[in-house]
């Protein structure tokens, strides 16, 4: 397939560097220029534009926030513009409600749009090993499966609405935190009794918390690891920003959001923006007096 990649971040260039790995013929396009020149020298073509970008079988798009995927997409020789027949893949953690405007705007345009946004840090993604929860038409799904084949695992259909993947999403993500949270809570307990955090991990990884993102982070926060980050914090707070928002339209409760949120918050202000999202465990440990 001919893919155009637009986002070389941490996520952005593992991306793009499997479907090189994978034999498809990659464009890419970055705003910073620079970010592009290594996978220039591998053999992928630079666009001048997201709209040159846009103009093969599939374009993916891995963006930080609402602001950057709507800039490409809208935005003075945007993928809109390219009047194209590839598939728009949007990955980035966006705010459901701007994934329907984009559906909305794509088929307005002629064009066609699917959401995968994904699970796993920029290691995974280095590794081809992504989760990918993709919601949209199902023969758009399908068109994909060799783009998803190169970046990932698996893929998740969760729905025909292209909302539906980033609602999965972000739900995740606030589990992520929730999971982060506790850890973090019950380390703390531990530690001021006398009992070291590694062990702590040790015993509940091996137990009763097995899964990856316990073991993942209950290391990081045993080894307070928390630089340099694989996700920052203030990303992890635009997308408790994005699931607030989300809860609040749709009447739900969750007020463990609202402690993940201050935590946050909390430990940006004392450590900086630097900080890994987990760095949030940093607040809890200050409010415990260690």
């Amino acid at each position: 397939m001919e893919i155009g990649v637009i986002g070389l971040g941490h996520m952005g260039i593992g991306i793009a560097r499997n479907i090189a790995k994978a034999g498809h013929r990659l464009t890419v396009w970055n705003r910073d220029p620079a970010k592009a020149d290594a996978l220039v020298a591998e053999g992928a073509v630079r666009a001048a534009s997201p709209a040159e970008a846009a103009r093969g079988d599939v374009v993916v798009t891995m963006l930080a926030n609402d602001a950057a995927v709507e800039a490409v997409t809208f935005g003075e020789k945007g993928i809109l513009t390219a009047k194209s027949p590839a598939i728009h893949v949007s990955m980035s953690t966006i705010a459901p409600t701007l994934v329907t405007r984009l559906d909305a705007a794509h088929r307005e345009a002629g064009m066609r749009f699917l959401s995968a946004p994904v699970f796993g840090r920029p290691d995974v993604a280095a590794a081809g090993a992504l989760n990918i929860v993709a919601a949209g038409d199902a023969d758009l799904i399908a068109a994909c499966q060799p783009l998803f084949e190169a970046i990932g695992q698996r893929v998740f259909p969760v729905g025909d609405r292209p909302e539906q993947a980033n609602i999965v999403k972000l739900s995740g993500n606030f589990m992520i935190l929730a999971a982060v949270e506790s850890f973090a809570e019950a380390m703390a307990l531990g530690e001021k009794n006398g009992v070291a955090p590694a062990t702590f991990v040790e015993v509940m990884t091996e137990t009763l918390f097995g899964g990856r993102s316990h073991r993942v982070y209950g290391e990081i926060l045993a080894e307070q690891r928390f630089r340099p980050a694989g996700f920052t914090a203030p990303l992890g707070l635009k997308d408790m920003n994005l699931v607030s928002a989300l809860a609040n339209d749709s009447r739900v409760p969750m007020p463990l959001l609202g402690v993940i949120r201050d935590h946050l918050l909390s430990a940006m202000a004392r450590e900086g923006e630097d900080l890994d999202w987990s760095g949030l465990a940093l607040a809890v440990r200050a409010d415990a007096g260690l």
